[in-house]
């Protein structure tokens, strides 16, 4: 993408042009309003782009559950809304039970989305291994199935979104680091970048790693932890098709999916890597991010029994990026605590590239109009986690990462 001159003066400022910040900028130039939309290193070049690409509709949380519905929704429709090309495939995804209170965790999930009017049923192990052919069923008590779940190259979402906006009169600022919030009387008034100052009476925050470091240039205080997640793509595999679903494995934490012609795997390793991205030098830059892959070997071993085929299959690729964890599993978004006019949207917990197009619509909503169209007090930036130490804080995001498929009722209890 080009890069446009620095404008003297926008309506509102988005910091991160990963898939939160650019559906952030897409939505609000949609509204009319001028957007200037930046990024530290080229727009949706960081954790967007090595993302896993994969839908997860039914939420933990209700509220979350109709986000992430109304995102695929979304997703759907994305040429039509941004007149940008969207090539997704919708084989809807399966969620495995090895124990016997996750089997009760499918049928309560289930019970839920359906009642929430999602597409989702049990089906029977072998109608599993019809649909996933390369799952062997031994040791597999029960599979839930949700239809319409979708996955796609992840990249076309931060990338699709910016475009559009730029089309929309949106100022496309790639390789410009925000250096100073400037403020005046307790309120943002712009921002001072390595090409220039801009004023604005809005900032939106979509910093992704660094969201915590940009949001501290404007005296204010978020917490979450940049957490290294990575993910291997085999070789071409003779039976991997397109259309075979998305597969979730609850105590392993490991996600299967096509991809490339091969089969992508990925997971939550108990003891993840945390960042402080303070630490880093100042060109650091997710390409940059040391990776692991015996991390993956290890997630492939815990599930070696239903699917044998990644024990010694060759790769094409591994990649790997920073996705951030909060205490609770939730994202953050709203207005930032201490400083009016700063809005955040992070905290992704690995899967705001899915719900990016739903959760950059309703800030954009927030922004607009005042208030966003449904309850996000539960993402509220300056909720629980605010107030921890960063110990605490490490531990309970760590927690929450090592057993992402598992409901809060299977999940252990904090040490």
């Amino acid at each position: 993408m080009t890069q446009d001159a620095v404008p003297e003066r926008v309506d509102a400022v988005v910091i991160g042009a990963g898939a939160l910040g650019a559906s952030t900028a897409f939505h609000l130039a949609k509204a009319g309003l001028s957007v200037a939309l930046l990024d530290k290193a080229e727009l949706a070049s960081q954790t967007s782009p090595r993302a896993a690409g994969l839908s997860g509709q039914l939420r933990s949380h209700e509220a979350m559950t109709r986000i992430a519905a109304r995102s695929v929704r979304k997703i759907e429709t994305f040429q039509a809304d941004t007149g940008e090309e969207l090539i997704f495939f919708q084989p809807g995804s399966l969620k495995i039970a090895r124990r016997p209170e996750h089997e009760a965790q499918l049928h309560e999930e289930v019970a839920r989305g359906q009642g929430l009017g999602l597409d989702v049923a049990m089906i029977s192990p072998e109608e599993a291994r019809r649909l996933m052919p390369y799952l062997c069923t031994e040791g597999v008590l029960a599979v839930m199935h949700m239809r319409t779940d979708v996955y796609l190259e992840p990249v076309q979402i931060p990338a699709g979104y910016a475009r559009a906006c730029g089309r929309l009169g949106g100022t496309l600022l790639p390789n410009t680091p925000v250096e100073e919030i400037v403020t005046e009387g307790g309120a943002v008034s712009g921002v001072r970048t390595s090409r220039g100052e801009i004023r604005a009476r809005v900032v939106v925050d979509a910093a992704g790693a660094w969201l915590r470091v940009v949001a501290s240039l404007g005296g204010s205080s978020v917490k979450l932890v940049p957490t290294r997640h990575q993910l291997m793509i085999t070789v071409p595999l003779p039976e991997v098709r397109t259309n075979q679903p998305i597969t979730r494995i609850i105590d392993a934490n490991v996600y299967v999916r096509p991809e490339k012609g091969g089969l992508m795997l990925g997971g939550y390793e108990p003891d993840p890597v945390q960042y402080d991205m303070r630490s880093l030098p100042a060109d650091f830059g997710i390409e940059n991010l040391e990776l692991d892959l015996s991390v993956l070997r290890r997630l492939a071993e815990n599930v070696a029994v239903q699917f044998p085929i990644f024990r010694d299959v060759a790769l094409q690729e591994h990649r790997g990026g920073l996705p951030t964890m909060t205490a609770d599993g939730e994202h953050v978004l709203g207005p930032a605590p201490g400083l009016n006019g700063l809005y955040v949207i992070g905290g992704c917990c690995v899967g705001g590239l899915s719900t990016a197009p739903a959760l950059g619509e309703l800030l954009a909503e927030w922004i607009v109009q005042g208030r966003p169209s449904m309850d996000l007090s539960f993402m509220a930036p300056d909720r629980l986690a605010t107030g921890l130490p960063e110990t605490e804080l490490r531990d309970l995001c760590k927690l929450q990462y090592a057993h992402h498929y598992w409901s809060p009722e299977t999940m252990p209890a904090p040490v």
